[in-house]
C-alpha cells in the first residue's frame, strides 16, 4: 500500500499497531512474571537479614538472662557462706567474754582481735546483726521462744535476746531467738 494512494487507510493502520502494541503492554503486566535472578538475590539478602537480626536479638536475651542468673547464683552463695560461719562467730564472742575474766592479757587481746576481723569481714558483706531489744516483736525477724512477765516490759515488745539475729541487706541469714512479753 502506498500512502499517497490512500491517505485514509494509514492513520488506522497506526491505530491498530498502537492497540496491538497496548495489549500486549497489558498482558505482559497482568501476566505473572518470572522475578529476575537480582530480585531473588535481593529477596533472599532480606531474609538472611532479619534471620541474622532475630538470632542477635535471642543471644541478647540469653546474655541478660544468664547474667541475672550468674548474679543471683553468686549472692546466693555469699548468703550460703555468711550464714555457714555465723556459728564460728557466736563461738568467738564466747570466747571473748571468757578471756575477759581471765588474767592472761594475751589471750584476751588474741582473741578480740580475732573476733573485731570476723565482725569486719561481716560489715564488708554487709551482714548486721538484728537487734531488736526493747522493740514490738516482729516475726520477719525473730522467733519467740520465750514468754516473758509484764514487769519486764511492754505488752509485745522483745524483753531479752537469746540468740543474736542476722541479716544480709534485706534478706534474714538466721532469726534472732527472743523472750517476748505477752500482750
Amino acid at each position: 500500500m502506498n500512502p499517497q494512494e490512500n491517505p485514509q487507510e494509514i492513520p488506522q493502520e497506526e491505530a491498530v499497531n498502537e492497540a496491538a502494541e497496548t495489549a500486549a503492554e497489558a498482558e505482559e503486566k497482568a501476566a505473572p512474571q518470572e522475578p529476575t535472578e537480582l530480585e531473588k538475590a535481593e529477596a533472599k539478602a532480606a531474609e538472611y537479614l532479619a534471620m541474622a537480626q532475630r538470632v542477635q536479638a535471642d543471644f541478647e536475651n540469653f546474655r541478660r538472662r544468664n547474667e541475672s542468673v550468674r548474679a543471683d547464683s553468686f549472692a546466693e552463695g555469699k548468703r550460703d557462706v555468711a550464714a555457714a560461719m555465723l556459728p564460728v562467730l557466736d563461738n568467738l564472742e564466747r570466747a571473748a567474754e571468757a578471756a575477759a575474766g581471765s588474767a592472761d592479757e594475751g589471750l584476751k587481746s588474741g582473741v578480740e582481735l580475732v573476733l573485731k576481723q570476723m565482725n569486719d569481714v561481716y560489715a564488708k558483706l554487709d551482714v548486721k546483726p538484728i537487734d531488736r531489744l526493747g522493740e514490738k516483736f516482729d516475726p520477719n525477724l525473730e522467733n519467740a521462744i520465750l514468754q516473758g512477765t509484764e514487769e519486764e516490759g511492754a505488752p509485745g515488745t522483745v524483753c531479752q535476746v537469746l540468740q543474736k539475729g542476722y541479716q544480709m541487706g534485706d534478706r534474714v541469714l538466721r532469726h534472732a531467738m527472743v523472750k517476748v512479753v505477752p500482750e
